[in-house]
């Protein structure tokens, strides 16, 4: 029988690296919520210890602020929208998704899953409308096209046909869930599940309801056709293994960060027991009970209690010496070292070596860092959007944007600052150069201009140091 929530090997293979990747970008409580998967339980650990010791356990962001940090590189300019795109595709751009998300607000979302997980998928869709039959019907009624974003872990499998290294997409599942009103209750809605296949001029959704036997089953809840001969989906990736296929770019990082989750975990833990001293009592003796029995000599120890012994007995604190705990304090700044270095390397052109002509077209130019080549395919799969509201509109052509990032490896303010500093004070860089280089590491608000800054120094008088 046919299940068309059934996922294909493809998406199995690339599942194992978003269960690690996922918990890393939802934060502390999603990694707690991975439990053993990602803080494997210690040999002959009671479950109690394990739920307390997984409580306790925070998660160092490496991962996911390296995202946020790539992405806000890549947009720290507009995207420029090109001449030849169409006004109705401009005016489509200032609500992209009709959800009030502009081109520039919306990419950054496509960017950002798409550097997390390998690859973000993004749909053209057009709404239904019954009774549409001109354009001028489509703009009176609000009907457009708009973009959706496909989460990689919605998707479920594709099929496609061709050959000759051209591969035409002939089917594209992924599974939804869509807010519907709850019958029993006239103030709430419920979600519901529902699987969408696309192809080439149709469409059809799959809902679960009770069969014969007692047990789920997805059957047509709806289906229907469309005017595109072709599936209008655009596909974003950071790091490609394949058609449809990727793999996340920042990989090691992710694996460095939850092995800095779990040595962060036993950390915490050994803490926890060297800062509570043990106390022995040596040569305590036995007592004897009220039954006549014997067993060891036990105290209890409180701020208004008094304790006994005999004259070999002896009690003593016994302390950890901390050796251990400096040896894991060191690892896990290692650990922070070597995220630091892994996140970087987005930043790290790469022109040395030959590359095939294959290759030089695949990474844009010999000399870009991989954050830049990113950037370059965002731009290609927003084209591939633009061209997509150009059919649906009828339009000749979609236009081309370009990206503006900032890609330049430009480190540590602190370190190069002071540098670029003494060249301005040596005369081999310009005030205004000195300036710029600042706002462009984040150090001087991006509202301040040269020129006014210019005036109010020139209006303050000579500095103290030259009187």
């Amino acid at each position: 029988m046919s299940d068309p929530s059934k996922t294909t090997p493809a998406v199995d293979a690339m599942r194992e690296d978003w269960a690690v990747v996922d918990p890393l970008m939802g934060g502390t409580k999603a990694m707690r919520a991975a439990g053993t998967a990602l803080l494997p339980k210690w040999p002959k650990e009671e479950d109690d210890a394990y739920k307390a010791r997984l409580k306790l356990s925070t998660l160092y962001p490496a991962y996911s602020e390296t995202v946020v940090n790539m992405t806000g590189r890549v947009f720290a300019e507009p995207i420029d929208i090109g001449e030849e795109v169409p006004d109705s595709i401009k005016e489509l751009a200032e609500n992209i998704d009709r959800q009030g998300n502009n081109l520039q607000v919306w990419a950054q979302d496509v960017f950002s899953k798409g550097l997390s997980h390998g690859l973000c998928y993004v749909l053209a869709e057009y709404p239904r409308a019954e009774g549409i039959k001109t354009r001028a019907d489509e703009k009176a009624a609000g009907v457009r096209p708009y973009a959706v974003i496909i989460r990689p872990e919605q998707v479920l499998g594709w099929k496609s046909e061709g050959g000759d290294g051209e591969q035409m997409l002939t089917m594209f599942r992924y599974i939804e869930s869509v807010e519907e009103a709850d019958p029993d209750n006239i103030f709430m809605t419920k979600a519901v599940d529902q699987i969408r296949v696309l192809e080439p001029g149709k469409w059809s959704v799959y809902r679960q309801k009770d069969g014969a036997n007692g047990k789920k089953v997805w059957t047509l809840h709806q289906e229907g056709v469309t005017s595109l001969a072709i599936i209008p989906l655009a596909t974003f990736y950071t790091k490609r293994t394949g058609f449809m296929t990727a793999t996340p770019a920042l990989m090691e990082l992710a694996h460095l960060n939850v092995k800095h989750w779990q040595s962060q975990s036993d950390q915490d833990n050994i803490l926890h027991i060297a800062r509570v001293p043990l106390l022995v009592a040596i040569n305590a003796g036995e007592v004897q009970s009220e039954d006549g029995q014997t067993k060891p000599w036990s105290m209890t120890i409180g701020t208004s209690q008094a304790t006994s012994m005999g004259p070999d007995g002896d009690l003593k604190y016994v302390e950890h010496t901390g050796k251990a705990i400096e040896a894991g304090r060191q690892s896990l700044l290692d650990l922070q070292d070597q995220m630091r270095v892994a996140g970087a390397k987005l930043l790290e052109r790469d022109s040395a070596g030959t590359k095939t002509a294959t290759q030089a077209d695949e990474e844009a130019a010999q000399d870009n860092s991989p954050l830049e080549t990113m950037a370059g395919r965002l731009e290609d799969c927003i084209d591939q959007v633009f061209q997509l509201f150009a059919l649906w509109l009828g339009e000749k052509s979609g236009g081309n944007v370009k990206v503006n990032g900032n890609f330049d490896a430009d480190f540590y303010p602190e370190v190069t600052l002071p540098f670029l500093t003494s060249m301005a004070n040596g005369g081999r860089l310009s005030n205004e150069t000195l300036f710029n280089e600042a706002k462009r590491r984040r150090v001087l608000s991006d509202d301040l201009t040269w020129e006014e800054e210019r005036d109010r120094i020139e209006s303050q008088g000579p500095a103290l140091g030259s009187l």
